[in-house]
């Protein structure tokens, strides 16, 4: 199996510490609902975790939930994200964040996304990440000013490296917006200190102030005490290497000692009709705004799963419905082999799993299918591979219908047609399509 590092910029052969591979996945912040965009990281991710099952091994995967610190900008000042949802919806930030939680993990479930074996809430590692910035300003890491305990980047040498950086640019000509009080431009926070009057409802004591911790912290922290380090690979997206994970890689390793992750793997973004998805151009769609156009979760998943995890991807209604009608096609194919014996290739699976352990290049494993003959086996082993419900949604027949298919049948042998054509009929309103063939009928889904 081969994985593009981001750390080595190189397409790499995959080498776990064990047959227990350790996986950390960045996961949402939950002040609002997630549009189409966030989740195509889950999905592709999920691709990693089955890619790496069908390979036969253990996965055990951690993805956190920043329910508490994440402010509304990379930098270190601005309003807190769940304080922000707060305000605006008149609840409690537990309020919100319990809310948001429930309405990601339901279209985690609708996607059919592998759970992950830990799902973390940053709120419950709060003393860790006391303990872990305690230990970071013994091994001599970080200063204190009036708003916080900030790292010192300079103090660690590697700093650029995983980015490739420019440091000396961004303390010349990047001062604008920066505490005085900070060391270096790059420097972050480890923990914010809550000022007096500031309105901040999550706050805890620490330094004998009250405070929250900085947004990068909790992913260090909850790798440490759910994982430990270094894990064999870490997930999220292109946005996240120059701050977000730079900063996880520095305090890491300042805190514990070691590096934090073997490979590193990110995704591209995902624009809508070539254009990047925001509120302001009113492109920012739910998956419940794709099921009032009549398109189901699974509809997308083989959307994104047609291209690549690396590759920007361009959303469009068209390409969504091309899809749907694809994985219809192949629903379809499955809806034959019910019916017939279908003789497929006895390395169809094997080809495809090949192409998606190859980076996990989906694209070209569809291309096989596509293109290949396949018997029902296959396509149980396919189906697992990717997660589409392509069986589930695929049942066989029930008796019922197979007597009305044979009915229609005899009553186009009598030339009864207008029977004919009523049990045709009342199969369509169940979903049901006959496709009249030299062989006879054969029934294919028409949705």
């Amino acid at each position: 199996m081969k994985l593009y590092n981001t750390a080595s910029k190189k397409l790499e052969t995959f080498k776990p510490l064990s047959d227990v591979v350790k996986i950390y996945t960045c996961g949402p912040t939950v002040y609002n609902f997630q549009h189409i965009g966030n989740y195509a990281a889950y999905i592709y991710w999920d691709l990693l975790v089955r890619t790496l099952i069908a390979n036969g091994y253990q996965v055990k995967r951690v993805l956190n939930i920043t329910d508490v610190g994440h402010l509304v900008s990379d930098a270190d000042d601005g309003e807190d994200k769940l304080e922000k949802g707060a305000a605006r919806e008149g609840k409690s930030v537990e309020e919100v964040a319990n809310y948001y939680i429930d309405d990601f993990m339901k279209n985690f479930r609708a996607l059919n996304l592998k759970e992950p074996e830990v799902i973390a809430r940053a709120t419950d590692y709060i003393e860790k990440d006391e303990k872990a910035v305690d230990q970071m300003t013994v091994n001599g890491y970080t200063y204190e000013t009036s708003d916080g305990v900030y790292f010192d980047t300079a103090k660690y040498d590697k700093y650029a490296d995983f980015a490739k950086l420019d440091l000396s640019g961004l303390q010349a000509g990047a001062r604008v917006g920066f505490s005085d009080e900070k060391h270096n431009a790059s420097d972050f926070a480890v923990w914010k200190f809550i000022k007096p009057g500031e309105k901040h409802a999550m706050r805890w004591d620490y330094l004998g102030r009250p405070g929250y911790p900085g947004w990068h912290l909790e992913c260090s922290t909850i790798i440490h005490e759910e994982l430990g380090e270094p894990i064999d690979i870490h997930c999220g997206g292109i946005d996240h290497i120059p701050i977000h994970h730079t900063n996880e890689i520095a305090q890491t390793f300042a805190a514990y000692g070691h590096e934090l992750s073997r490979y590193w793997l990110h995704c591209d973004f995902i624009n809508i009709d070539g254009q990047k998805i925001s509120k302001s151009l009113g492109n920012v769609y739910l998956l419940s705004d794709l099921a009032k156009r009549g398109f189901s979760p699974m509809d997308y998943k083989m959307w994104l799963l047609s291209g690549h995890y690396q590759g920007a991807r361009n959303f469009t209604f068209e390409s969504l419905a091309g899809a749907k009608a694809r994985r219809l096609n192949w629903r379809n194919r499955i809806a034959l082999c019910y019916q017939k014996e279908i003789v497929g290739g006895t390395d169809v699976y094997e080809r495809v799993l090949e192409a998606v352990s190859n980076n996990l290049n989906s694209a070209e494993a569809f291309a096989i299918i596509d293109s290949s003959t396949i018997a029902l086996e296959d396509w149980k082993k396919i189906d697992e591979l990717f997660g589409l419900n392509l069986i589930t949604d695929t049942p066989d027949v029930s008796e019922e219908i197979v007597d009305k298919i044979i009915a229609r049948e005899k009553a186009r042998a009598d030339k009864n047609y207008a029977l004919s054509d009523a049990i045709r009929d009342n199969l369509l309103t169940r979903g049901i399509a006959l496709r009249d063939t030299p062989d006879g009928a054969v029934w294919e889904y028409n949705n």
